[in-house]
């Protein structure tokens, strides 16, 4: 991925629901101008979520999600209807799509006391109007539109854009912590896990906020810290490492100089740093026999030393000194149950868009599981928690109370 290219979780996802062959796919075909679903007149063709990243004119960056009928049955449908309410839990910005002539469904206006309860904007676009011998008024969260004739997708588009323009903001990762003419040191260890050839997502981004807030970005490994400290004039006004070696930036940093980390940056740039870093109490907590939850938003292929299923788990049973059990997930499974666990590890969530981890984060507040990330966790275990919480005054005063 280019620095140029906004990456999936950065953009609006927009998901089209409604119940089977009210023309969903049809509909998305007709918004994108492409042939993203299949489209058939018999109910249930559409069987998981399709996603497409692409640019929506007047809209910009997005993510378009078709998904299955929300009325599917039996045992197949069941499943389908269960990943059609999982997509739910990541969409910015929901369409309901009812068919015009039979109008609204109670599995249709189920969804919009869904859409309604989670604060997700929406719009209902009745379509098949073509078959209408007389287009009824529409209220101010309708419009008739008809897949087949392309009659009303430019007023979807439209209404889609105005408000896409109020459900995203723009959000810096670091940069509003300095001064816009600040040096920051990144330290980007290069292991058998680090991808050939290109920096991971969080890292991208990070220099990417740097550089177009008009600081500088320096990057090295872990290895070559030392040395690149040393030649410059001044020390850096912030060190942002990879979790992973932590303990030994820490040591190797002087304590004037502040020191943070990818993963503590992107939750505070997904909204929930305050929460995970109260989550992280429960490590000291934890007793024999607990279970473990350590979840990643992304799938990848496993290293010998991966981190999530091999380093936390021997980091924490080190730090703990106690008999823990431990589960992991990756990519868009997340267990609605969280009762098996004493404490869920969640990932930076870079690859997750912000209303998902915002999702996770709830379901784990209404059972009463506490939740932290990589990053805090790891700071935690390695005692340098208050420090590498020093850049963001506000959090670093919660540590106090």
């Amino acid at each position: 991925m280019g620095l140029n290219e906004t990456p999936g979780a950065e953009r609006l996802h927009i998901g089209f629901f409604g119940v089977r062959n009210a023309g969903k796919s049809s509909l998305v075909n007709a918004v994108t101008g492409q042939e993203l679903s299949v489209v058939s007149d018999v109910k249930g063709t559409t069987t998981d979520p399709v996603k497409k990243a692409m640019e929506l004119l007047p809209l910009g960056p997005v993510v378009i999600v078709d998904t299955p009928g929300i009325d599917d049955e039996g045992e197949l449908g069941g499943l389908r209807v269960r990943k059609a309410k999982e997509a739910l839990a990541y969409t910015d910005l929901a369409v309901l799509v009812a068919d015009a002539k039979k109008g609204l469904t109670e599995a249709d206006k189920a969804l919009i006391g869904t859409f309604e309860e989670r604060g997700t904007p929406y719009l209902i676009a009745y379509n098949k109007a073509d078959l209408l011998l007389e287009k009824p008024i529409a209220g101010a969260r309708e419009l008739y539109v008809s897949a087949k004739t392309g009659d009303g997708i430019w007023e979807l588009k439209e209404r889609l854009a105005a408000l896409g323009q109020t459900a995203k903001k723009e959000k810096p990762i670091v940069s509003d912590l300095l001064n816009g003419q600040a040096t920051a040191v990144l330290v980007v260890p290069i292991d058998k896990a680090a991808p050939k050839g290109r920096l991971i997502l969080p890292q991208q981004q990070t220099i990417r906020d740097l550089l177009d807030s008009g600081n500088t970005a320096l990057v090295c490994r872990d290895s070559e810290l030392t040395q690149t400290l040393e030649k410059l004039k001044t020390p850096p006004d912030i060190v942002i490492t990879d979790s992973q070696v932590f303990g030994k930036v820490a040591k190797l940093l002087p304590q004037t100089i502040p020191l943070t980390s990818f993963s503590i940056l992107f939750a505070r740039y997904k909204g929930n740093l305050k929460t995970l870093v109260q989550g992280a109490a429960m490590l000291d907590r934890l007793k024999d026999g607990d279970q473990v939850l350590i979840s990643e938003g992304c799938t990848h292929h496993r290293q010998c030393e991966d981190i999530g299923t091999v380093k936390l788990p021997k980091w924490l049973t080190d730090y703990t000194q106690k008999d823990l059990r431990f589960a992991f997930t990756s990519g868009g499974t997340f267990p609605e149950d969280l009762s098996a666990y004493a404490l869920v590890i969640h990932c930076g969530g870079c690859m997750l868009n912000e209303k998902e981890m915002a999702s996770r984060l709830a379901r784990a507040e209404t059972q009463n599981i506490p939740m932290t990330n990589y990053g805090v966790a790891i700071a935690q275990m390695h005692g340098i928690l208050k420090r590498t919480l020093s850049p963001f005054s506000d959090i670093a005063e919660l540590l106090k109370k």
